[in-house]
């Protein structure tokens, strides 16, 4: 079965694709883009300066940056247990 609801559905119309599926997925699409997006925000403006005085990210870089994410992650979930 497909998660779009494109194949091996008999009860989506002949030919046809389910709109609702669809539209839930278009939305859930949005909405991680946009929590992606966010967490990129925070956690670059946090943790990178901006000169970038080399190519790769140091220890430091990276270790904020690991931090930021799970932290991110944490305070979304709890945010969403809350809602």
């Amino acid at each position: 079965m497909s998660f779009l609801g494109l194949g091996g559905n008999p009860n989506a119309a002949a030919g046809g694709v389910n709109k609702l599926k669809i539209d839930a997925a278009e939305a859930e699409l949005d909405m991680v883009s946009d929590m992606f997006n966010r967490l990129v925000d925070s956690c670059h403006s946090k943790c990178i300066t901006q000169q970038y005085p080399e190519g790769a990210l140091n220890k430091g870089e990276s270790l904020c940056l690991d931090r930021c994410v799970a932290k991110y992650f944490e305070v979304n979930t709890k945010v969403g247990e809350v809602s």
